[in-house]
């Protein structure tokens, strides 16, 4: 299996780079079972606090490989079904990662590598990239990454980005959410960079608690089931070593532990 990405840990940051520039980074079976395995990796790595998926290159990702592409032409049902099972699962590592993760978006980003950026938490794009779920061109549709990148762009955006498969700016896809942040190319590293240390600054089991808060909250009924479930989660994080600790230490003007 050909190594298609890096994986290094510095000051508590993770950084999973997709390195296969010459066919824009596109994925197939062994690049996606090589990440599902990164994210799986540092989600458990005590010092790990938050991850940045990254690439070289002039594009992030332009989706599936056009040799993994022509084998899957030929698949039965069964086949294919195990084959979106893998893209799935990877999709479903990123998003439910226990650290919260950041897409550093430096170029294009089509159909697949929509789902790459939608399920991380946070996204950064620099001001020149293109986005363009381009399914539909080739009769077939994003449903794989839909579960992501709807909750990323709105259901209103993806109704018609979905159907019209036309290209789209970063302005536009920060105007509709799918991204928090545009800058110039000279400017995002920085800007990954604060945001990453951001993260790292927060108390590690409440930025965990507040990821899982905001997938668990998103879209439910707001009704005595869901009120509960807040009620708790705050009662669980008060008490918690962490919830004490952060409490005393501001109460008490000092770093908290985590910081020290």
């Amino acid at each position: 299996m050909t190594q298609a990405l890096n994986v290094a840990v510095n000051d508590r940051i993770a950084h999973i780079t997709l390195t296969r520039p010459e066919v824009r980074n596109a994925f197939n079976d062994e690049v996606i079972l090589q990440l599902k395995t990164a994210f799986e990796s540092v989600g458990l790595m005590d010092d790990v606090r938050a991850v940045v998926l990254a690439a070289e290159g002039p594009a992030f990702c332009a989706g599936a490989d056009l040799n993994w592409m022509r084998r899957m032409a030929d698949y039965t049902r069964e086949e294919n079904l195990a084959d979106a099972g893998q893209l799935a699962a990877m999709l479903k590592a990123i998003f439910e990662c226990p650290k919260p993760t950041i897409a550093a978006v430096q170029g294009d980003v089509f159909a697949g590598g929509t789902g790459l950026v939608a399920a991380c938490d946070i996204a950064v794009s620099v001001d020149t990239a293109t986005y363009c779920l381009s399914e539909v061109k080739l009769g077939l549709i994003p449903a794989t990454i839909s579960p992501y990148v709807i909750r990323a762009m709105g259901t209103r955006a993806a109704h018609r980005y979905f159907l019209t498969a036309e290209r789209f700016s970063a302005q536009e896809a920060h105007r509709i959410g799918f991204v928090h942040e545009l800058v110039g190319a000279d400017a995002l590293q920085a800007k990954v960079a604060e945001l990453a240390q951001a993260l790292v600054s927060a108390s590690p089991n409440a930025v965990k608690a507040c990821k899982r808060l905001v997938q668990d909250v998103a879209g439910r009924k707001i009704d005595a089931a869901l009120i509960a479930a807040t009620v708790e989660g705050i009662a669980d994080i008060r008490a918690s070593g962490e919830g004490r600790e952060g409490v005393a230490s501001f109460l008490q003007k000092r770093k908290p532990s985590w910081l020290a």
